[in-house]
């Protein structure tokens, strides 16, 4: 499911005629299914937490500072919200990878007992992401606030790609199959529908840390 994402975030980065802008912005989200792959395996703890934390809080950044500057054909105030998703999503990354690391240290033994409260989580056994579970009304309630938030937004850009894509098909008059190349009418719907499959795939792994 992040697979996905992550290919076409790199396409998009490399793929002549990118923006700078854009090629930015694909690259985060690349990172971030890179990332969310990593997650899902016990390895994936292994990894630097504080780069991670700083490079998805930076990109929350990036995005609302570069909003005003895009050609949305609309406002500033506009451009701003519109990238308010891809705000949720860098920074709901940058929680998750803090939560997961203070779990992983959790269970390790290797923070004091005030860490150990501060941390709120809970481990049953093992390292991955599906023996965590959190512990305490604010952790357990941020997760389930992001896993539906982000579960919202996954639908919402899923409904936005089939439009695009049905949308395409009926403005050519032609059937979906009818036409084989790789160009036509999928790149618009291809956009959106890779940031429903990261949003849904974030959703439910803040489901399962709940």
């Amino acid at each position: 499911m992040f697979a996905v994402p992550v290919v076409y975030g790199v396409w998009r980065t490399v793929s002549p005629g990118t923006g700078i802008a854009e090629r930015v912005d694909h690259a985060l989200h690349a990172a971030m299914g890179v990332l969310m792959i990593a997650m899902a395996w016990p390895q994936g703890m292994d990894l630097p937490v504080v780069p991670q934390v700083v490079l998805f809080c930076v990109g929350a950044l990036w995005f609302v500072a570069a909003a005003p500057f895009r050609s949305l054909g609309g406002s500033r105030g506009r451009s701003v919200v519109a990238v308010l998703p891809h705000v949720v999503m860098m920074g709901a990354m940058a929680w998750m990878v803090w939560a997961m690391d203070s779990s992983g240290r959790m269970s390790g033994g290797a923070t004091s007992g005030g860490a150990h409260d501060m941390a709120g989580m809970d481990m049953s056994g093992g390292s991955g992401l599906a023996s965590m579970t959190l512990a305490g009304t604010g952790p357990v309630a941020t997760a389930v606030l992001l896993a539906v938030v982000l579960g919202g937004l996954g639908l919402s850009w899923l409904t936005r790609a089939l439009d695009r894509a049905r949308g395409r098909h009926e403005e050519e008059g032609r059937r979906p199959g009818d036409d084989c190349s790789p160009e036509a009418g999928r790149d618009g719907a291809l956009g959106p529908g890779c940031h429903a499959a990261m949003a849904l795939g974030m959703a439910v792994m803040f489901a399962l840390l709940a």
